[in-house]
């Protein structure tokens, strides 16, 4: 059984990230609706799957709650909140997400695909510091009267 994830946390991991917390109630949120509220937050509340497992589903709500909603996917899913976002489950409306504690397993399939998407600008970069310690090393032997010799 994943481990409890508790509404609390969740909405904490959330204003820290900049997004405000509008605090509608549970009747508000089943109701739908997202773009009649006139600022863009997040709403969330507790819910129990079919497995019994504790969850939490975030809504966005306001003007713009399809940005809303991306960033508080973005700001769940970082390595330090270490939560695994969902928007699959049929009880979700378009503005919900369904979030829950990720796996070691996710997490480390997380770290290994950011890794794989910075592998070619941490080649570009070692290619060029290489190059400038190069330059470097030569300048120094010009300097030193020695570049007829390499």
């Amino acid at each position: 059984m994943p481990r409890a994830t508790r509404v609390s946390t969740i909405r904490r991991h959330l204003v820290e990230g900049g997004l405000v917390d509008l605090g509608l109630s549970e009747a508000t949120q089943k109701a739908g609706h997202p773009a009649q509220h006139e600022s863009d937050g997040f709403a969330a509340r507790q819910h129990v799957d079919d497995a019994g497992a504790l969850l939490v589903i975030v809504g966005a709500y306001g003007p713009d709650w399809f940005t809303t909603m991306r960033e508080a996917r973005h700001r769940l899913e970082q390595p330090y909140v270490k939560c695994h976002v969902g928007g699959d489950a049929p009880e979700l409306a378009d503005n919900e997400l369904m979030v829950r504690w990720a796996t070691s397993a996710e997490l480390q399939a997380r770290k290994a695909a950011q890794e794989a998407r910075q592998a070619p600008l941490k080649a570009q970069l070692q290619r060029g510091e290489a190059q400038q310690r190069a330059e470097e090393e030569r300048q120094s032997r010009e300097r030193a009267g020695q570049f007829g010799l390499f």
